[in-house]
C-alpha cells in the first residue's frame, strides 16, 4: 500500500511538471511579440546574428526585410506594416520622425559604416585604390545614390578623386548595396563600391581584394534606427531596439567592420 502511494505521488509530480512546462510554453507563446523590421541591405549579416540572440533571450520573433533605405522610406510613407527601420543613414529616420511616421525621440545611431572598393579577384585592388585611375576595368558597380547612402558615398568619393566624369561609361547601378555586390561577385563588374560589412567576418576581410576608402572622401555614414508609429507591438519593437544597443549586439556590429557612435 505504501508502495502504491509512492507511485501515485510520483505520477502526480510528473503530471505537475508536465503541466507546468505546458503552461509555461503556452504563456510564453501568448506573451511573445513579433517585430517586423525593415533593414538596410548593408546590415544583413550582422542583424541576422543579432536577431538570433534576441529571439533566444526574449522569446520574441523578428521578421526581417532587406533593401535600400530610399525604397523603405517610400514603402513606409505608403503604409507598409513595418515596426522599426534600421536605415543606412541618419537623414531618413529623422525625416520619417518629422513627418509623424515615427515615435518621437526613439531615433538613434546604431553603427558607423565604411565604404570599400572591392573586386572578387584577389590582388586586383591595391591598398590605395590606384586601380580606379589605371582604368584597366570595364565595369564599376555601385548602389543608386538616390536610394542608397553607400551609393551616395561612392559618388562623393569619385567626385573628390575627380573621376566621376571619367567613369560614367563604366558605371553599373544597383538598386541596393546588395545588388552592387552581386554585380562584382558574379563577374559582371570587375569593381564595386560596397559596404565593408559585406566582405568582413570576425574583423577580417574574407574574400577578393579591397581598398577601404578614406573617411574624408565621403560624408560619414551614420546609420540610424527608429521606432515607427505604426508598430503593432511597440513593447517588442522597443525591446529589439534596446537590444541593438547591448554589449552583445555591439560586439557583433564591430566584428563586421563597423565603428560604433
Amino acid at each position: 500500500m505504501h508502495k502504491g502511494t509512492n507511485m501515485n505521488s510520483r505520477h502526480f509530480e510528473l503530471w505537475a511538471i508536465a503541466a507546468a512546462l505546458l503552461f509555461g510554453t503556452i504563456a510564453s507563446s501568448v506573451n511573445a511579440g513579433e517585430v517586423n523590421a525593415a533593414v538596410a541591405a548593408n546590415f544583413t549579416a550582422p542583424v541576422q546574428q543579432i536577431v538570433e540572440l534576441f529571439q533566444k533571450e526574449t522569446g520574441n520573433t523578428v521578421k526581417l526585410s532587406f533593401g535600400s533605405t530610399g525604397k523603405f522610406y517610400s514603402q513606409i510613407k505608403e503604409g507598409a506594416p513595418f515596426d522599426v527601420l534600421l536605415a543606412a543613414d541618419e537623414k531618413t529616420p529623422k525625416l520619417i520622425e518629422q513627418e509623424g511616421l515615427a515615435v518621437a525621440n526613439s531615433r538613434f545611431v546604431y553603427a558607423l559604416g565604411k565604404l570599400v572598393l572591392w573586386s572578387a579577384k584577389p590582388g586586383f585592388v591595391d591598398d590605395k585604390g590606384a586601380v580606379l585611375n589605371k582604368g584597366n576595368y570595364n565595369k564599376l558597380s555601385y548602389a543608386d545614390p538616390k536610394l542608397a547612402p553607400y551609393g551616395l558615398a561612392a559618388q562623393e568619393t569619385l567626385q573628390k578623386l575627380e573621376l566621376w566624369d571619367k567613369v560614367q561609361n563604366k558605371l553599373v547601378t544597383g538598386e541596393s548595396i546588395s545588388q552592387a555586390y552581386q554585380f562584382a561577385a558574379t563577374g559582371n563588374a570587375e569593381l564595386a563600391f560596397i559596404a565593408l560589412s559585406q566582405i568582413t567576418k570576425d574583423g577580417k576581410v574574407t574574400e577578393g581584394s579591397s581598398w577601404v576608402v578614406p573617411a574624408n572622401l565621403y560624408t560619414p555614414i551614420k546609420q540610424g534606427a527608429v521606432l515607427l508609429s505604426a508598430a503593432k507591438d511597440k513593447a517588442a519593437a522597443q525591446a529589439f531596439l534596446a537590444f541593438l544597443k547591448s554589449e552583445k549586439a555591439e560586439a557583433i556590429i564591430r566584428s563586421f567592420g563597423y565603428e560604433l557612435p
